[in-house]
């Protein structure tokens, strides 16, 4: 009898485990730039019933109680002189550095917070069957630096919803960062890639021999 109850308490205690114990988190990985384009998953894009209104942002951000929503929190955080926020998060002054044109810019309505791989462009490689929650979580995502990145609003708006096959940063010294980058993104997501994107992501990572790719998986 006392056996029976034993095992009947180990069933339930393996039972109950997997509830209690978190999903372990996805380790981060670096490995080099040529070598990170080949785990992209090759795959057609298509466009078809995209609304950037499915993407809900800017939201609260990752703190809520500070009254900033992402996009100002992503301006703090990449500001090299820091500016003054006041009520409702209205920032004044500070000073920031576009690397996408190599500019420095002294007023936080100068600038766009880019996603690194547009909204539209990561509908086409995946999103598009992603819950609104998972979309939302993409917009906003503050948990790696370069999946939103404060640039002139010049340069976002010329960048638009093209990949680098069809853009790309207009100071040439910094392709291999923006590629490498963007491939951290797209694999931090599990996004894909069409064809004509790889082959471009290709030819700059060719001239890119020491660029490496650092990127954590979201579950």
């Amino acid at each position: 009898m006392l056996t029976s109850v034993l095992r009947g308490l180990a069933a339930a205690s393996l039972t109950v485990l997997p509830l209690t114990i978190p999903a372990p988190a996805h380790a981060a990985e670096t490995l080099p730039l040529a070598e990170a384009i080949t785990r992209l998953p090759v795959d057609t894009e298509s466009r078809d019933g995209y609304d950037r209104d499915a993407f809900r942002h800017w939201n609260t951000g990752t703190n809520p109680s500070d009254g900033c929503n992402t996009r100002a929190e992503v301006l703090l955080s990449e500001a090299v002189e820091p500016p003054t926020v006041g009520p409702g998060c209205r920032l004044s002054g500070g000073r920031w550095w576009s690397y996408y044109d190599q500019l420095w810019v002294t007023s936080a309505s100068g600038l766009d917070i880019d996603h690194m791989v547009p909204l539209a462009e990561s509908w086409d490689s995946g999103a598009s069957a992603w819950t609104a929650q998972r979309r939302e979580a993409y917009a906003n995502d503050q948990g790696a630096e370069a999946s939103l990145v404060a640039v002139t609003a010049r340069s976002n708006r010329s960048k638009s919803d093209q990949d680098p096959a069809q853009w790309m940063p207009p100071a040439a010294g910094v392709h291999c960062r923006y590629v490498a980058e963007w491939v951290a993104t797209k694999l931090r997501w599990s996004l894909t890639a069409d064809e004509t994107e790889v082959a471009a992501l290709r030819e700059t990572a060719a001239g890119c021999p020491d660029q490496s790719v650092t990127y954590e998986p979201v579950a």
